[in-house]
């Protein structure tokens, strides 16, 4: 069983809460619009983070990470972007990427909105964990722990930053 940490758009903004909600988990994923690399220096001292680059994202995030990764945790194929989308409004050429790589897993941010919807006709799961940040129109910062335990997702946790 893994343990994760999602978030998005932290725009440059660190909260020491990040800490007490990601300290048991197996790994962090960052969504995008990271806005600083101290952003994943710190992560990465809780654990093993896998992030993208956002559209706001310039200079040393801007190189050091890809626009979108696929990869493979616990038998489950998933796909990490910074624009996605969500069912029934996938960014361009999105749902033709989900199909052909059997994701079963997208996690985007850019919205600013949470969101974890099921798509019943792609069978998978979308995670939109909103904006951890402070940069932007929304009103509450949001990050996701999910847990996945052999091809299962077993729990799914929305928290809400004061």
């Amino acid at each position: 069983m893994k343990k994760i940490g999602i978030l998005s758009d932290t725009h440059g903004f660190w909260d020491s809460k990040y800490i007490k909600y990601f300290e048991d988990c197996d790994e962090i994923w960052h969504a995008g619009d990271i806005g600083d690399i101290s952003i994943i220096e710190k992560l990465e001292s809780i654990c093993p983070v896998k992030a993208v680059k956002g559209n706001a994202d310039f200079g040393e995030v801007a190189r050091r990470f890809e626009s979108m990764i696929i990869f493979e945790i616990e038998n489950i194929k998933v796909l990490l972007t910074h624009i996605g989308g969500y069912p029934g409004k996938w960014a361009p050429n999105i749902k033709q990427l989900l199909k052909e790589n059997s994701i079963k897993l997208i996690v985007d941010g850019h919205s600013h909105i949470l969101k974890v919807i099921y798509d019943k006709e792609l069978d998978l799961l979308h995670v939109n964990p909103g904006a951890a940040g402070q940069q932007g129109w929304h009103k509450k910062r949001t990050l996701v722990r999910l847990d996945i335990d052999n091809s299962e997702f077993t729990k799914c946790e929305i928290i809400e930053l004061a």
